[in-house]
């Protein structure tokens, strides 16, 4: 293989230099066999926990210099039980982590929530998703293509409409899904209709999946930070 291309192959590491203060603390890693992120730590003293007030922002160090592989970046994200429970979320996010940064990276984290959070060192605080980047060049121009689409957006695409049949010599009408709540034709009262409408139920996951798909993992349906405990 040239020398050349050897920059193009699918890196299997990322190099990692620890910084004084993160020399005790664990590298990022990934919590189950399928997870996408690795979970990054709190480098801050252990005797000087980071205390976030409600409404706060501050810049969290992790101790870590990433050499990132030319042709990727790392997205750093928030951690869905930090959000959920505690309001604590990644202000940037995704922040971004390119492949020619050779600084500390840092997280910047805000309190969303009601109460004062205390950020402990060697705490999980965000998600690091090592991901390619595609670069292409912008060309200028003095028109664009015309799509079907054309000008519309924020939220131009976001009313929910049901599938209609055409009428031979009539143009089809968009109509309007029912709102949750009413009463439906089977005579099921405005509780039950909202109660099937929600997502997540046992009923409508085997009915929409077909049972081979349905699977069995090591991680199963935990998700965000229930499966492993906050340190």
């Amino acid at each position: 293989m040239a020398r050349g291309e050897q920059q193009f192959r699918t890196p299997k590491s990322v190099r990692v230099v620890k910084l004084p203060h993160a020399r005790d603390l664990a590298l990022p890693a990934y919590q189950s066999a399928g997870a996408a992120g690795l979970d990054l730590v709190a480098a801050v003293p252990a005797n000087k926990p980071l205390r976030l007030k409600r409404g706060a922002r501050a810049l969290v160090p992790t101790g870590l210099i990433l050499e990132i592989p030319i042709g990727f970046e790392a997205q750093i994200r928030p951690r869905s039980g930090l959000a959920l429970k505690h309001g604590i979320t990644v202000l940037n996010s995704p922040g971004t982590i390119d492949s020619d940064y050779r600084g500390e990276v840092q997280v910047i984290l805000i309190n969303l929530g009601e109460k004062l959070f205390v950020v402990q060192r060697g705490e999980r605080i965000a998600q690091m998703v090592i991901a390619s980047v595609a670069r292409l060049s912008l060309r200028e121009s003095t028109t664009a293509r015309p799509t079907v689409r054309g000008t519309g957006g924020f939220g131009s695409t976001g009313v929910a409409m049901a599938p209609t049949k055409a009428v031979k010599g009539q143009a089809s009408k968009p109509v309007k899904t029912k709102k949750a709540g009413k009463a439906s034709k089977s005579g099921k009262s405005g509780k039950n209709a909202v109660t099937e409408t929600k997502v997540g139920t046992k009923r409508s996951a085997a009915a929409v999946f077909p049972r081979r798909i349905l699977q069995g993992t090591a991680r199963g349906s935990q998700g965000g930070d229930g499966r492993v405990r906050r340190r």
